[in-house]
């Protein structure tokens, strides 16, 4: 049986500045703030020429196992799996100890490198210098990955965080435009009561409304509906917003003003998206109601003898062509006591635990027997009948909702 040898003092000396050496070159690698890919090289030529260990592949977890360094073999480990045997090890292990594939063989120790007590990488060492198999040189080898290794996972976590407060802040700003496009007092005067709420699925919500006095006798309400959410979809309402102001300073034909809202839309809509709404213009002299309805929600009619009226001509939605294919302006004499509900799809597209829509059928049923309750209650007993039908989950969409009682 041969003698155990274990390195002379002078030889422990001379692997200690070796590893010393290896942590400095690693250190100032980090410090310097290089790109990981070439902390990653550091790492190879680092192990390889400092501390002669001559075959090695370092897996490291992403969203799945990646093989981001591998030297000094003939398999190329990074188009092979890392096994199941070795993703489950937390201690420096002999790859001979477990049963897996014989090209791993090519390999002697796996050294799992953790922090925090979680798993960030697997690396397996080979052909080494004989110190490099006892248990405190591995565990140098583990500290050395280690200190590599948390070092880009925290500035991965870095840059995710500031990713993150980046998109709070655009969050912020598109909050605040959105809060700015809703009119800021709507009338309750002798001729009409108006009232609206909006409540948003996400932090940013793509839906708006707006009341806009024309002159004495004119005023012009709108529902609108972006397609999608978030940052996006408040800059194209913002748009919409101010394209509508600033052609109705112009003219008050719903024809033009449509026609010029959907070249508005065609041209600034981002990834194919596209607004519905419906644009009202009312005449307290002659209580008649203009209307185009852009391909949205049917608005609903209710006269004081409870029947009703679907207000649904109009145009397809805009932004979608460059030109309207059709185009017609509707106008309807409101009698008064008539009450008009405008909405968004969020209101009828909720569903029941039997898979039934709440639709525009209920909503009118809802309104019949409501109509003479305040404007503020109908909106908020409306929520509570979607929400007892939905059987309390989280709506999947904004809900607008704008009423006009016309006295």
């Amino acid at each position: 049986m041969s003698e155990l040898k274990f390195p002379t003092i002078e030889q422990e000396l001379n692997l200690k500045k070796l590893e010393l050496a290896a942590l400095l070159e690693i250190t100032k690698a980090i410090n310097n703030n290089l790109p990981e890919e070439a902390l990653y090289k550091i790492y190879h030529f680092t192990l390889l020429a400092q501390l002669n260990i001559r075959r090695l592949s370092l897996f490291l977890i992403d969203e799945q196992w990646e093989c981001k360094v591998c030297f000094g073999t003939e398999h190329n480990f990074r188009e092979i799996e890392l096994p199941e045997a070795i993703t489950e090890l937390r201690e420096i292990t002999s790859l001979a100890k477990l049963n897996i594939d014989r090209r791993w063989q090519d390999f002697e120790t796996v050294i799992p490198i953790m922090h925090n007590n979680r798993i960030l990488a697997f690396v397996m060492i080979g052909n080494v210098h004989a110190y490099y198999t006892t248990l405190g040189a591995l565990s140098f080898v583990q500290t050395l990955s280690n200190i590599i290794l948390v070092a880009m996972e925290n500035r991965r976590l870095e840059r995710h965080r500031l990713t993150q407060e980046a998109m709070r802040k655009e969050i912020e700003i598109a909050r605040e435009v959105q809060n700015m496009l809703f009119p800021k007092s709507l009338p309750n005067n002798q001729d009409v009561s108006i009232h609206a709420t909006y409540i948003p699925h996400s932090s940013i919500g793509g839906d708006y409304y707006d009341f806009i006095q024309i002159d004495k006798d004119q005023f012009l309400f709108c529902v609108a509906d972006v397609s999608g959410k978030g940052v996006p979809a408040s800059l194209l309402m913002s748009n919409f917003q101010a394209g509508l102001r600033t052609i109705l300073r112009q003219t008050t034909n719903l024809n033009t003003i449509v026609t010029e809202l959907n070249d508005l839309i065609y041209r600034n809509a981002i990834a194919e998206k596209f607004i519905t709404c419906f644009l009202g213009i009312y005449n307290r002299q002659t209580k008649e109601l203009s209307y185009v309805n852009a391909g949205h929600n049917a608005s609903i009619l209710l006269y004081e003898n409870n029947t009703y009226r679907l207000l649904e001509e109009g145009c397809t939605m805009l932004g979608i062509f460059d030109e309207l294919p059709f185009l017609s302006v509707t106008k309807v004499v409101v009698p008064p006591r008539s009450f008009v509900l405008c909405y968004t799809d969020g209101l009828t597209e909720v569903f029941n635990k039997d898979e039934d829509e709440y639709g525009v059928e209920n909503t009118i049923n809802f309104l019949k027997c409501c109509r003479y309750v305040s404007s503020r209650n109908i909106h908020a007993q409306l929520l509570q009948e979607i929400d007892a039908f939905n059987s309390g989950n989280t709506f999947s969409d904004d809900i607008t909702l704008l009423s006009c009682r016309f006295k």
